[in-house]
């Protein structure tokens, strides 16, 4: 018996599945073998179509079925990840009325900036514990604005995996985490946040109906069978967004306790207990995958756009054939890369800089004595301090880390950039192999609400090993001081101008 994991990403659909017994993956596969396009009509805009999702899952759980050889009964329960903030528009017959608006679409950054100072900055704070920024809501009152004729045959908006789990069951909700994460729910009366609604000029009725993170949120119905052959019957018993899954796929649940993830961006998702929204600007906080108004679970999310690309577009353009030839190539620079400091901000703005758009610098560099090992030291670096300044950001929004829990991405096969930050963050990074398609068939599991035997089974099944701070800390912290000082210029710059 097994439960099948989604992971709907921008990029591929991944599913898994995992043994309903032991919690051990069969495996995952991905589609498409390459990546998915976007359409980007503007530039900022970035739509894809839900249909495509569905078509890719669906041949997904095909070829997962043939590899393990199992009959669509054997499936006793379905998970889903998807990419958050994206917004899905659908009418009475449940059709789609436009492409997905999806998350990092950002024409509804100047809609969400408005609302934050109409509404006030203390109200989203306390209420939504971010600004409506350029999330779901934003972009629903964008359709409003702009597209008029497409708001009027609306019949509910969802998320993007809103709209998978209705694929299957025709059945349409959504849970708090969801509208938490489209900045939706007003924390402070733990209900809908109707007086956003009310400032957008939005229906109320076009929220789903809520659901439960984990338990019984629909089965799948006989189109739902037909087209993804997944028996009819079959329970859809957990949704949430990526990042509060790839949270819980590392058994991040708890005050303290943070997943760390070290792709393309980075990201810090922090648990808490506690509704303080001091950085509301930098940080996002969503409720998290076990969040209860009496016993609130908060997950703040700090993103670092320039993290794994900078490291990749090094790969790309420096004379190395690896990443494993660059860090063997840093493995030969001391600590600080002799001066050389590297600003790793090139992938846009950065919302913990408050959204500036610096670029990457490479610093210090002198043409006769520092060569290629030098720029791969100082990146690896400079990603790490990037990591430790976000955890600083954190900190000071009330974050007290206990455990550190991180996937084996890219970047945290690095010794260098993972001893960087264990170092420096004083905690050791506990490394686990799991993807968030293992962790949402998983989840399935947990309606049983055994929250322990989960935690066990990813401590059995995924720990792959546990970076230790060193002791000698004082050449991470020179070498840190250095590339902080850099950063600081650059951004009292970009504030003069």
């Amino acid at each position: 018996m097994y439960y099948l994991g989604l992971d709907i990403g921008s990029s591929s659909i991944k599913a898994a599945l995992v043994e309903v017994a032991t919690g051990k993956s069969m495996g995952v596969v991905q589609e498409p073998e390459q990546e998915m396009g976007m359409f980007a009509q503007k530039n900022g805009w970035a739509e894809q179509k839900p249909e495509d999702w569905w078509l890719h899952i669906c041949k997904a759980i095909t070829r997962l079925k043939k590899q393990n050889n199992i009959s669509r009964t054997q499936i006793k329960g379905i998970g889903i990840s998807y990419q958050m903030h994206g917004l899905v528009l659908v009418d009475k017959a449940g059709t789609p009325l436009r492409k997905s608006i999806i998350w990092c679409d950002s024409r509804a950054v100047e809609i969400g900036n408005k609302a934050f100072h109409e509404i006030g900055e203390e109200t989203c704070a306390t209420s939504l514990l971010n600004s409506p920024a350029n999330f779901t809501a934003s972009k629903l009152k964008w359709v409003k604005d702009n597209e008029p004729e497409i708001y009027k045959k609306i019949y509910k908006f969802m998320l993007p995996g809103d709209y998978v789990a209705y694929r299957f069951s025709n059945t349409i909700n959504t849970t708090i985490s969801g509208l938490s994460e489209g900045i939706f729910w007003d924390f402070k009366n733990d209900t809908v946040a109707n007086f956003l609604l009310e400032h957008y000029g939005i229906d109320k009725g076009l929220v789903p109906d809520i659901v439960e993170t984990f338990g019984l949120q629909s089965v799948v119905d006989a189109k739902g069978e037909a087209e993804s052959g997944i028996a009819a019957g079959t329970p859809i018993f957990y949704r949430a967004g990526d990042q509060p899954n790839n949270a819980l796929s590392l058994n991040v649940f708890n005050p303290g306790e943070v997943a760390a993830t070290g792709g393309t961006s980075g990201v810090f998702y922090a648990v808490t207990d506690n509704l303080s929204s001091k950085e509301s600007t930098r940080v996002n906080n969503f409720a998290h995958v076990n969040y209860k108004k009496s016993t609130p679970r908060i997950g703040k999310l700090l993103n670092i756009n320039g993290a794994g690309i900078q490291y990749r577009w090094l790969l790309n353009n420096l004379a190395v054939s690896s990443y494993e030839d660059m860090n063997t190539l840093a493995s030969n620079i001391k600590v600080g890369a002799d001066g050389v400091c590297l600003i790793p901000f090139g992938n846009g703005a950065e919302r913990m800089l408050n959204n500036k758009e610096i670029g990457t610098r490479l610093v210090n560099l002198n043409l006769n004595n520092h060569h290629n090992g030098h720029v791969c030291r100082a990146a690896l670096e400079g990603i790490a301090f990037s990591f430790v300044y976000g955890m600083e950001i954190l900190k000071s929004d009330g974050i007290k880390p206990k455990v550190i829990r991180a996937g084996n991405d890219n970047l945290f096969r690095s010794e260098i950039f993972a001893n960087t930050v264990a170092t420096l963050i004083e905690q050791e990074i506990e490394i686990y192999n799991t993807t968030g398609a293992i962790g949402a068939a998983r989840a399935a599991g947990l309606h049983k609400g055994d929250f322990e035997s989960f935690g066990k089974t990813i401590t059995e099944n995924d720990h792959v090993m546990t970076f230790m701070p060193f002791k000698d800390k004082a050449p991470y912290l020179e070498a840190y001081q250095n590339w902080k000082n850099e950063l600081e210029l650059v951004l009292g710059k970009e504030n003069r101008e």
